[in-house]
């Protein structure tokens, strides 16, 4: 529940207290460093639907999916937001 309304905080909790972010990425750090940035919801979801180190099963990848779709609507959520800030300011 605190990865879904807060991603960036339950994934720095999870490299604290856990070794998934390793497992789940093969001891890179690069890799989840971007995505902590970047992509949050992904990179969460990614870790929790690879927790056994396997490899995600096919509802994880859907998981996987919800992230990456989450992260878009935010990204793109602030552009539109900041259109209609410009348009109210001008009117």
């Amino acid at each position: 529940m605190l990865g879904a309304a807060f991603p960036r905080f339950a994934l720095f909790i999870t490299w604290l207290f856990t070794g998934r972010i390793s497992a789940a990425f093969d001891g890179g750090w690069a890799l989840p460093l971007v995505g902590f940035f970047l992509l949050p919801f992904t990179t969460f979801f990614y870790v929790v639907a690879n927790s056994d180190g396997q490899g995600p099963s096919t509802i994880g990848w859907l998981f996987v999916g919800f992230g990456v779709l989450l992260d878009l609507g935010i990204l793109g959520g602030g552009g539109q937001q900041a259109t209609e800030r410009r348009r109210v300011r001008n009117a």
